[in-house]
């Protein structure tokens, strides 16, 4: 059975890693950890590791609510518990009665210090506190360099797991008819935008589709992928009910509130 029917081309790159992570594990019968994955890398891992009975999964990202989690591939004589996942938790304080931070400013500061994105977790915003998980590995050095964030002065504390704040989206289904299943008509419909607008956007790569940012407008869309679009939001595509009469497409989308 070929393996790559079932994902798009540019996903193939991960299917080979996936494919040589399972690969080191059956034969060093040792455990491999990873770096922190979008909830369609974890998919993705999860289809091809499947219920294989020489390698197993397990995924943790510091709580059940976070996205972006590492995995951890392992023979079946181990229990894996959360030090397994070897994660880092800091809580940035900074003076908050006269800045306001966002997750862009945030992700910014990490990302200028020449960090690999898969070395960090979620970036958790609650009101005025904000915190971000990092790999463990990483942890001394992000403490060390990050001592500003946007134009304030910053200084993270490390916390223990058990302090992440729980964050919960919350998802409004809705049923559309569009023209296609093209990227630009979806997010056209979804946010109540001209497709005009929608291509123009996506041309200034400010659309994801499934975390990985796009700029192909003509880029046809799948069931499960989600969606987002800098400054309206993020969409899930759940199911494609079939055409119409009038050769449209039906569609059901969850939308984050």
């Amino acid at each position: 059975m070929d393996i790559y029917q079932h994902f798009r081309k540019e996903e193939h790159h991960f299917i080979d890693l996936v494919c040589e992570w399972k690969r080191l594990v059956t034969e060093q019968y040792a455990p491999k950890l990873t770096d922190f994955l979008t909830p369609r890398e974890q998919q993705i891992v999860r289809s091809i590791v499947g219920n294989h009975d020489e390698v197993h999964v397990a995924f943790f990202g510091g709580s059940s609510s976070v996205e972006r989690k590492r995995a951890l591939l392992y023979p079946p004589y181990l229990q894996p518990n959360e030090d397994d996942f070897q994660l880092s938790l800091f809580s940035v304080r900074y003076p908050k009665k006269f800045v306001t931070l966002g997750h862009r400013d945030v992700l910014g500061a990490l990302l200028s210090l020449g960090v690999k994105r898969e070395k960090f977790g979620d970036i958790v915003i609650v009101e005025d506190v904000i915190q971000f998980v990092v790999a463990k590995e990483i942890a001394p050095f992000v403490k060390m360099n990050v001592t500003s964030i946007g134009k304030a002065k910053v200084l993270l504390e490390e916390q223990p797991l058990s302090k992440l704040l729980d964050v919960k989206e919350e998802w409004e289904e809705e049923t559309l008819t569009v023209s296609s299943l093209r990227l630009d008509a979806i997010l056209a419909q979804c946010f109540r935008i001209s497709r005009q607008k929608a291509q123009a956007l996506i041309e200034q790569s400010l659309a994801k589709v499934n975390w990985k940012t796009v700029d192909q407008a003509h880029m046809e869309c799948r069931e499960g992928d989600l969606l987002s679009l800098r400054g309206y939001g993020r969409c899930r595509l759940q199911a494609i009910a079939g055409q119409t009469k009038k050769e449209k497409w039906r569609i059901v989308v969850e939308k984050a509130k």
